[in-house]
Parts: structure tokens; C-alpha cells; sequence
């Protein structure tokens, strides 16, 4: 049986406060949340939710928001919010973002559009084979299904 197992009996036999020495002094309790995955991907649905927020602002090529924005502005935006910096282009946040195969996207990760080795547009990952994204002159921000086979995924850390 594991320490994260044990640790109801431990908090009514011994007490909260011995538990946290216990802790404290390498006792090995590990703390939900606490993982530098868990942490990007509260990041990561974090700048979703703000995304999506954003249902219906227009694309306006160079925007930032947070009335208007380009794809990649809406990215800057939602993380910006989020708690997280990222550079203004989508080939820039392509390379600072870490690789995520397919399988293994989540929520919250980025979704990269390329031809070649150039990334030419990004959204945000929403589940279900959709992303939040702000698609070209005269459109808005929206949900829309993965259209095409051709994307990378990143996830910001």
C-alpha cells in the first residue's frame, strides 16, 4: 500500500499535523496539482476558457485583442490571461511551445497549422477534434472541427 493510499487512516490515527511533519521530512506525500504537467495544463484550460470567451470578436490581421484579434493574437491573449507569456507570431509560439503527439493532446494545447516546415495558423485545442480560433478577414472568433491532416500540436509549459 502506497504513502497517498494510507494517508486517511494516517490523518485519523495520527493527526493533520503529524501527517504534514511526516511531510515535511521526506515522508513522500505527493500533492495534487502540484506536477509541472499538471500545472501546464491548468494553464492550458485556463487560456481555453478565455479563448472561447471570445466567441464572436472579428479577426482583424495584427490584433491582440481584446475586442479583435488574428489567430495568433488570440493565442497571446488567452495566455496572457492565463498567466503565461508567449511571442506574437504562430511560427514563434510553434517554438516555444513542447511537442505533443496527436494521441496524446489535450485541452489547452495548441494546434499548429503547416505546409511544409512553415506553420501558417493556430488555434487552441478544445476536445473532440475542435479548436477555438480566429480564421481570417471577416470571420470571428469560433469553434471549428480540425480540418485538415496537416498540424502539429504544442502544449505551453
Amino acid at each position: 500500500m502506497t504513502v497517498l493510499n494510507r494517508v486517511p487512516s494516517l490523518l485519523t490515527r495520527a493527526g493533520t499535523a503529524s501527517v504534514l511533519t511526516f511531510a515535511a521530512f521526506g515522508g513522500g506525500i505527493a500533492v495534487p496539482g502540484l506536477s509541472a504537467e499538471a500545472q501546464a495544463a491548468t494553464v492550458g484550460s485556463k487560456a481555453l476558457k478565455v479563448a472561447a470567451s471570445k466567441k464572436g470578436a472579428p479577426y482583424r490581421y495584427g490584433a491582440t485583442g481584446p475586442h479583435a484579434f488574428d489567430c495568433s493574437g488570440l493565442i497571446l491573449y488567452s495566455f496572457k490571461k492565463a498567466g503565461k507569456t508567449l511571442p506574437r507570431t504562430a511560427a514563434q509560439q510553434y517554438n516555444r511551445t513542447s511537442r505533443v503527439p496527436a494521441g496524446k493532446r489535450k485541452p489547452g494545447d495548441l494546434v499548429f497549422f503547416h505546409s511544409g516546415y512553415g506553420v501558417y495558423h493556430v488555434g487552441i485545442y478544445a476536445g473532440s477534434g475542435k479548436l477555438w480560433h480566429a480564421p481570417k478577414s471577416g470571420d470571428v472568433v469560433r469553434l471549428q472541427k480540425i480540418w485538415s491532416r496537416s498540424v502539429w500540436y504544442g502544449r505551453v509549459r
